[in-house]
């Protein structure tokens, strides 16, 4: 496995001696929010996208573009940093966490290449204690700022079409509600017909943003010394966009500009006007950058060079991951080749569409899930809300909105296995730390230390399925009794994820293992008893346990007396069990006071859980 720190040491030796005596390009990044390829020039006829369109015509339209993550944070940790982002512990939404040693975001290196580099707009990355290589990041900061003679990298990023933007009033529609295009899976109403045509009027404000950016360019004379690249980052901030592991929350439009005086550095099958179908993705961002400007990417990056002097050839699959959004946890692992899409979901009780209080702000979301809970729905408008299975493979070619599960049909048994396999593969070798409860990862955090540098040799060459009981997933009959060795393990991991599996599992395996689980309830490591609690509430017959089991949850429901990501958990728990219909404990309804300590990316997050209780 690379080492971050060597690469770093040896960064001068990266660049190409021979690229210090050509002229680089500049580069500038234009970033719009929350929206997937939804543009005239990917064939979206209800889209008023003109100037984008014609920015597309004498550029390089990427078809199969990933952000890796369905949400903000994660994947701008994985573009800036170059890096997987549960490589690094940082793949869950507003976490911190210190950057492994040795890394720096890509910016820095090209600052040390005589870049003069901003940023203008948001940062929102989930790695701190790290060389970030601005030169100004602000709402001011501008690339005409730089010195005189100094090639830039300027990114400059877009609110406009966020998901918080749909629930405002357009002053200015472009868009008839009634002729929106919405998906199989959202209900025909007139407020989802409004909101998706709010959102299609907001990227008709990114259109013009972008032909301003543009027009500045041309202005200050550099238009044909400038690279461009335009994206999103991440899918549409409708529901089961933003926030799905799925294509519709990954995909994103990438549209690249070279212009003739630096075609050397184009991508290899560039032409103006063209699509390519090479699978890209935001972690190949940073090689990429770095490689227009002729340097060596280290070897600790994940991702491929797609354009300049360290081309890499196509990957085969594209990786992407979903970890805790905002107060609700999950673990989802996704892969696509192009064709198929595969869902891996560690937490098989929990659905796609669980109840973020921020997504429910949406008049989508809120009327999509009460027709749900008023049986007026299909079933595909219902499986966002229903607990998701194992696994799930869905053929894009044929099914492009996922609707259509095939991981059970025996068709596609060949396609099912390849991909599963080669997950489990991508997992060991990038050290993912999903597997880690992120409770444990916190913990590390809160001490000054990098999760990636105290877990580095995590795996070891040990498969993921045997460094914790997960042969479930890969086996869904598995019926052996490795189980019970697992909730004895001193690893805890391996008695954290044997418990939620009886969990999920129930009958027979629960009640044989009721008293080791209840046992758990005094595990040394909080996160397994928050587990084992959840566990009993879930599924035991026995009132007097699952009062204990909830008793334990309050307990550790608790800030500050508890790091806030395990009162998270255990207040996820409380909730799971009080929605199968047994009432909580009085003392749930108390469980948070006024509390200045409460970091500011987690102030809305107990509050929201705690109004559930009362």
């Amino acid at each position: 496995m690379s080492t971050p720190r060597l690469a770093s040491l040896v960064f001068f030796l990266l660049i190409v001696p021979s690229s210090l005596a050509e002229e680089r390009p500049n580069i500038l990044w234009i970033i719009s929010e929350d929206h997937g390829p939804h543009l005239g020039c990917y064939g979206d006829d209800y889209a008023t996208t003109p100037h984008i369109d014609a920015f597309a015509k004498k550029a390089l339209r990427y078809t199969h573009a990933s952000s890796n993550a369905p949400v903000c944070a994660v994947a701008r940790t994985t573009f800036i940093s170059g890096m997987y982002a549960p490589s690094t512990g940082g793949q869950h939404m507003r976490d911190l966490v210190p950057a492994p040693s040795g890394v720096q975001f890509f910016p820095a290196y090209l600052q040390d290449a005589g870049y003069y580099t901003t940023n203008n707009g948001k940062e929102h990355y989930n790695l701190i204690d790290v060389r970030q290589g601005w030169d100004e990041s602000s709402s001011e900061a501008h690339w005409q700022n730089r010195p005189d003679g100094k090639p830039f990298f300027a990114i400059f990023n877009y609110r406009n079409s966020h998901e918080s933007q749909i629930r405002n009033e357009n002053p200015n529609p472009h868009h008839d509600p009634a002729l929106a295009p919405i998906p199989p899976y959202h209900p025909d109403t007139p407020e989802v017909l409004k909101d998706w045509a709010k959102y299609y009027d907001r990227l008709t404000d990114i259109d013009d943003i972008l032909q301003d950016r543009l027009d500045e360019l041309e202005t200050a004379g550099v238009a044909e010394d400038t690279i461009v690249v335009f994206f999103a980052d991440h899918g549409s901030g409708m529901p089961r966009s933003k926030r799905y592991p799925g294509w519709s929350g990954l995909s994103v439009p990438v549209i690249v500009y070279v212009p003739e005086k630096f075609k050397r550095l184009a991508p290899a099958d560039y032409r103006a006007g063209a699509k390519s179908d090479r699978l890209i993705s935001f972690v190949d961002l940073a090689p990429s950058m770095l490689s227009i400007a002729g340097i060596r990417p280290p070897e600790y990056y994940h991702g491929a060079a797609f354009m300049g002097s360290f081309q890499k050839p196509n990957p085969t699959y594209s990786f992407g991951y979903r970890g805790r959004m905002d107060e609700r946890l999950d673990f989802c692992r996704t892969l696509m080749d192009g064709r198929f899409l595969y869902i891996r979901n560690y937490y098989t009780n929990l659905p796609h569409g669980q109840i973020v209080g921020f997504q429910q702000l949406t008049p989508t979301t809120s009327i999509w899930y009460q027709q749900f809970k008023d049986g007026l729905l299909n079933d595909v408008q219902s499986q966002f809300w229903k607990p998701h299975p194992h696994e799930e493979l869905f053929d894009l070619w044929n099914d492009p909105h996922e609707t259509r599960n095939l991981a059970t049909n025996p068709k596609f048994r060949r396609d099912l296995e390849r991909l599963r396999k080669t997950l489990d593969r991508q997992m060991e070798s990038i050290n993912d730390l999903g597997i880690i409860p992120e409770p444990i990862l916190r913990q590390i955090a809160l001490e000054g230390k990098s999760p990636r540098d105290e877990l580095a040799d995590l795996f070891g060459g040990t498969p993921i399925g045997e460094l914790s009981p997960l042969s479930w997933v890969s086996k869904p009959n598995w019926e052996n009794e490795e189980w019970k060795e697992a909730l004895q393990s001193a690893q805890a991991i391996r008695r954290y994820w044997t418990t939620i599996w009886l969990s999920s599992k129930g009958g027979e395996p629960y009640a044989e293992a009721e008293n080791a689980i209840l046992r758990a309830l005094k595990d040394e490591e909080p996160i397994v008893a928050v587990a084992a609690a959840e566990c009993i509430g879930m599924n035991t017959s026995n009132e007097a346990n699952r009062k204990r089991s909830m008793d334990t949850l309050v307990e550790l429901s608790k800030y500050p007396e508890n790091n806030i990501i395990l009162a998270i958990h255990a207040m996820n728990a409380l909730e799971h069990i009080q929605d199968l219909g047994h009432k909580l404990p009085s003392a749930a309804s108390k469980l948070i006071s006024e509390h200045e300590t409460i970091p500011p990316w987690a102030k809305n997050y107990l509050p929201r859980l705690v109004q559930r209780f009362r």
